[in-house]
């Protein structure tokens, strides 16, 4: 397929896109909204929100086109419509949280092309973005900056390397998230991502500080390109200021093994201190975002029926498969609890969080209402559903923004980073699927049908994210009890599944369990796998109908293959019935054919953090 050019002028789509002004706004104090906020809750409330989204402050979304300041994402995420190449777009479920991470690198330098005023105005790189008549030429002028950020080493652009400009963004960025923060309503972080990919390997970070102050500036790939000196920044950090910070890792799936390598940043071996370190500064993993799932892959997990979802395989701005081993985080979990048989502790021993990592300033998740992701790059469904054109993969393999849950006991930066920190977080592919997840032993097989079943939970099991207690005597067999509820605008569930990791011989094993389902299907006596679920989609017209599957699923699960000598990891995957995907939407509303190298329908899914098993005297 030839590429397509955008249909539109790339100056008639920049002038659809001007901001609209912003109403004055009353100043509530910390101290009043504070004396408002609900009690906490001991036994917790999910929320939701987005890690990782990026506006015109980063160099690569404006040079795609966009406009959106950090101010309007956090409108846009409580509710609010926005202004997007002509049209005023607004989420139907707003978010809990955001945090704006713009990228470090040449953090707000690119926009200032379009300012007169300014030095950066007469650069090269000016003249070329205002000479650009249309965004396949802008996608040629991001290639070269990105292609020089990712070499090795880096090459630096000293026209945009200006540090005046970036401190001075880098202030405007913690005041839009420090004016938009309503505890009790609606939280919002200070972030930035770190953006290394030697060789467009993936290793990004996303850094997320929980108050109200930050470093003078971002610590950008410029810097330098190895994680372990983004880890000594953040450990600066804390020292100085007294304050957190956390890093989540992004797109492992495109990192071409290097993000859960066996060997550091130099090329050494892993070490305990190396992999306690890393724990430390990083202890969630993204499993999924616009750039596909870093769950697993069919190869590495041939026999998990539903491996083969939003793969995204493309290295960052290239045409290169990467290498799956050490690219996904179930293959990770296993090679972590081997190292921390060897080494003495675990380095890949994370959480999950979602994001939608989009370039156009909106934190976008829903299938039926998808605006696109980057820019002018995808800003029409024409351009979604036909161009090859892309950093990487072509729009159609982008998916729909996903969402990181966390339980937390009020909806303020203290009590959310807290169960951040404590990997009590799950993603989901978009829906706002609530999930519980507990391991105990012992655990009353009728527990999740009592009605203060969560309550004993806290009480007498841990919750995703934590180490289950050290085995009694008289534990046979860890169990689990898990709950979950559909988003009420999406699709009911089809069932929930355990994912169970486990070390043996000194190397990883996985295996996928159905614990409950929807319906009165039976497991097959051979294959112990539950059947498909069905599916109500029409999708000539995008419908789909709740008639399958159910609203809630709970149950309380014991490992029947369970060795009290073999480290273990546990965590659930929620699946819901087919729905559209955004790209089968798209083509029935507008009338256009379908892209058939993307599957027309999806079941979106959430993943909880792992429970943790290790023998005794192990860990």
């Amino acid at each position: 397929m030839k590429s397509v050019i955008v249909l539109l002028g790339f100056t008639a789509i920049l002038s659809c896109q001007q901001p609209q002004k912003q109403e004055t706004k009353s100043e509530d104090t910390t101290t009043a909204i504070t004396n408002r906020l609900p009690p906490p809750n001991p036994d917790k409330n999910c929320y939701f929100g987005d890690l990782h989204l990026h506006t015109t402050y980063s160099f690569d979304a404006f040079t795609l086109g966009t406009v959106t300041k950090p101010d309007q994402s956090y409108r846009y995420a409580i509710g609010e419509a926005q202004p997007y190449f002509g049209e005023l777009i607004k989420r139907i479920e707003p978010l809990d949280f955001l945090a704006v991470t713009d990228h470090a690198e040449y953090l707000g330098a690119v926009r200032q092309t379009a300012d007169s005023t300014s030095p950066i105005y007469n650069s090269a790189l000016g003249r070329q973005l205002r000479g650009a008549k249309n965004i396949s030429e802008r996608l040629g002028i991001f290639n070269q900056v990105v292609s020089a950020l990712f070499s090795v080493p880096p090459k630096t652009n000293p026209d945009l390397q200006n540090n005046d400009v970036i401190k001075s963004a880098w202030k405007d960025e913690i005041k839009a998230a420090n004016d938009n923060y309503k505890p009790g309503r609606f939280t919002t972080f200070i972030g930035f991502e770190w953006t290394s990919a030697p060789n467009h390997q993936n290793i990004h970070r996303c850094v997320i500080f929980p108050g109200s102050t930050a470093p003078e500036k971002p610590y950008s790939v410029n810097e330098s390109d190895k994680p372990e000196d983004l880890w000594t920044y953040m450990e600066n950090w804390r020292k100085s200021s007294g304050s957190d910070v956390l890093a989540v890792p992004h797109n492992g799936n495109i990192s071409n093994g290097l993000m859960f390598d066996s060997k550091d940043s130099y090329g050494n071996p892993l070490s305990r201190e190396y992999a306690e370190r890393r724990m430390m500064n990083e202890p969630l993993t993204e499993a999924a975002q616009g750039k596909g799932q870093s769950e697993t892959h069919p190869v590495l997990s041939p026999n998990d029926e539903f491996a083969n979802f939003e793969l995204y395989e493309v290295l960052l701005n290239s045409t290169i498969k990467g290498k799956l081993d050490g690219s996904y985080i179930r293959q990770a979990w296993g090679n972590g609890m081997a190292l921390q048989q060897k080494i003495g502790a675990n380095p890949f021993k994370y959480g999950l969080e979602g994001g939608s990592d989009y370039h156009g300033g909106y934190s976008s998740s829903e299938e039926n209402n998808y605006p696109g992701s980057h820019g002018a790059a995808d800003a029409t469904p024409q351009i979604r559903l036909q161009s090859q054109e892309g950093a990487g993969e072509p729009p159609i393999k982008v998916s729909a923004g996903c969402v990181t849950g966390v339980w937390a006991e009020k909806n303020t930066r203290e009590s959310i980073f807290a169960g951040l920190k404590k990997k009590e977080t799950f993603a989901t592919s978009g829906p706002l699927i609530k999930v519980r997840f507990f391991g105990g032993w012992n655990l009353p097989t009728d527990m999740t049908s009592q009605a203060d079943w969560v309550k004993q939970a806290y009480t007498n099991a841990v919750p995703m994210g934590s180490d289950l207690a050290a085995k009694t005597a008289e534990s046979k067999s860890p169990s689990f009890a898990v709950w979950a509820m559909k988003d009420a605008n999406s699709g009911n569930l089809d069932r929930i599944q355990i994912v169970k990791v486990w070390v043996k011989n000194g190397k990883e094993q996985e295996k996928v369990f159905d614990m409950v389902w929807s319906g009165e299907r039976k497991k097959d006596s051979k294959t112990g796998k539950v059947s498909a679920v069905g599916n109500t989609v029409d999708i000539k017209t995008a419908t789909y109908q709740n008639t399958i599957g159910s609203t809630e699923l709970k149950t309380v699960w014991s490992d029947p293959e369970f060795d009290a000598d073999v480290p273990a990891c546990y965590y659930v995957r929620v699946i819901e019935i087919p729905t559209p995907r955004w790209s089968t939407y798209d083509a029935a509303r507008n009338n256009l054919p379908l892209n058939t190298t993307v599957a027309s329908t999806i079941q979106e899914r959430a993943w909880t953090s792992p429970i943790w098993y290790m023998p005794t005297g192990k860990k």
